[in-house]
């Protein structure tokens, strides 16, 4: 048995919630690997579609910091 079909029995052993943890994982692993300039320019997209969503659906930045402040205070 291979080490990848060895980790597939592993995680298809699992129930389907701790799968999703285990694919976070990965992807967490991932990203150490990852070209920080890639990184870089990931992130940069990510937050100018999330910006122009924001701006699409009429969010402000008060919006968003009122929001936070709820959330923290929650904890």
């Amino acid at each position: 048995m291979t080490f990848k079909e060895a980790i597939f029995i592993e995680v298809d052993s699992l129930p389907e919630s701790k799968q999703a943890d285990v694919l976070a994982f990965i992807r967490f692993v991932k990203i150490g690997l990852a070209d920080p300039k890639i990184l870089d320019k990931r992130f940069g997209d990510a937050l100018v579609r999330a910006r122009a969503i924001a701006t699409e659906r009429k969010i402000t930045e008060q919006d968003i910091e009122v929001e936070i402040k709820a959330a923290r205070a929650t904890r």
